[in-house]
């Protein structure tokens, strides 16, 4: 299973270091999908890009791996509401498509994120602890 979580760390830190990365080349991109009541919408986007690539990198360090899998945890929780705007409101942006062909396989995957995280951080071990 060491292997397994290995892994699912790295394709993680991978996915959350390129979307970092997206967050902070092209902020205004993600405004048309931030909820009304996020104050300083441009600036929100900005520090999630730099959580993702903090996340990303301290994942695959072993001291601050338990940390980062809990926050990344919580910020998939955080950035639901705008993939809930994004869907609902049916908003485009460039290189999105816009059914619910895309979203909803999008919004079913953000608590397979949130596991995901715990379970590369060693938080949680569940389906595949013993019993």
């Amino acid at each position: 299973m060491d292997r397994t979580r290995c892994v699912m760390r790295w394709l993680m830190a991978a996915f959350y270091f390129a979307a970092g990365a997206v967050h902070l080349w092209a902020p205004d991109a993600f405004l048309p999908i931030v909820p009304a009541w996020v104050p300083a919408p441009r600036d929100v986007i900005l520090i999630t890009g730099l959580c993702e690539l903090a996340g990303a990198l301290a994942l695959l360090t072993p001291s601050p791996r338990r940390l980062a899998g809990i926050m990344l945890a919580l910020y998939a929780v955080c950035v639901f509401p705008a993939n809930i705007k994004h869907a609902v409101d049916n908003i485009q942006l460039p290189g999105l498509p816009t059914s619910w062909w895309y979203h909803a396989p999008r919004l079913a995957m953000q608590p397979v994120l949130v596991w995901w995280a715990l379970f590369c951080a060693r938080v949680v071990d569940w389906p595949f602890r013993r019993s």
